[in-house]
């Protein structure tokens, strides 16, 4: 072949290779339960846009605390090359500093109905998503972290795989840290709220097999010990799940790295379901 027809060859591939991207919607997404609309922000692969073809899992991606919803993009520019080359929807809702609770104290702060419901029927109303636990998975850093296992043990019907990355996965030795206490009240004057409100105290609501489970966190980061405890409570109850400690410590070069292997995790799981 001549030098010049591969030249062309080239350029062709390349504008087909980009001729198909994935974009990014920011959306207002309504919930009746907090009487507001919620900034989303979806990563869309070309082709999800319609109802025809293969439907799209979905990795529902949470933010930590003092986030927002773009804020894994900035974490993660990649996620829009990822979705694309893998054919998944990613959504990452703004929680505030909610730790994705249905406060038992603020009645406007509804996260878990948010994101377990109204979220979930609004993702699958927009876009070509293969609507059930299969092709759901959910994971977040820190509070986000956090909230990905609440939900997910408190949701296996919606939610067939889960992940946390640095997260405050039992927050009861953080009694006055990053307002927890604005949506439970003060720990020493509810200390059975916040054993209930602990995602490390609804493992018990789960038996081997419900759901796929990855959790990491890195040796210098201070959710370490929790993270370990979480592990060794599954592994207690004979719960099958991926458990990575590597170094790093609670910052965005760890979260950059760790989620490759969780997207990997979840990628197989997905998979699995086609």
């Amino acid at each position: 072949m001549k030098v010049r027809n591969l030249i062309l060859l080239s350029v062709a591939l390349f504008s087909a290779a980009f001729a198909q991207a994935a974009t990014v919607d920011t959306l207002s997404v309504w919930s009746a339960s907090m009487n507001k609309g919620v900034e989303v922000v979806v990563v869309v692969p070309d082709g999800a846009r319609t109802k025809t073809g293969p439907a799209y899992p979905v990795l529902y991606l949470l933010h930590g605390y003092s986030g927002y919803a773009a804020n894994w993009l900035q974490v993660k520019p990649e996620l829009v090359q990822l979705a694309e080359r893998d054919s998944v929807i990613v959504v990452c809702p703004d929680g505030k500093n909610s730790w994705y609770w249905d406060s038992p104290v603020d009645p406007s702060m509804r996260y878990e109905t948010f994101v377990s419901q109204e979220l979930l029927r609004d993702i699958d109303a927009r876009y070509h998503t293969r609507a059930d636990r299969s092709g759901r998975a959910i994971t977040g850093l820190s509070m986000g972290g956090h909230g990905a296992m609440w939900l997910s043990l408190r949701h296996k019907d919606r939610f067939g795989a889960a992940g946390s990355t640095s997260g405050g996965l039992d927050i009861r030795p953080f009694p006055d840290n990053w307002e927890m206490k604005k949506a439970l009240g003060e720990k020493a004057d509810n200390p059975k709220r916040w054993d209930d409100y602990a995602a490390i105290n609804q493992i018990d609501s789960i038996a081997n097999g419900d759901l796929a489970l990855i959790i990491d966190c890195g040796y210098g980061d201070f959710f370490a010990e929790v993270n370990r405890n979480f592990h060794d409570k599954l592994m207690e109850r004979g719960i099958d799940h991926d458990y990575i400690v590597r170094p790093g410590v609670h910052d965005g070069l760890y979260w950059n790295n760790s989620i490759d292997y969780q997207w990997l995790f979840f990628k197989k799981f997905f998979d699995r379901g086609r």
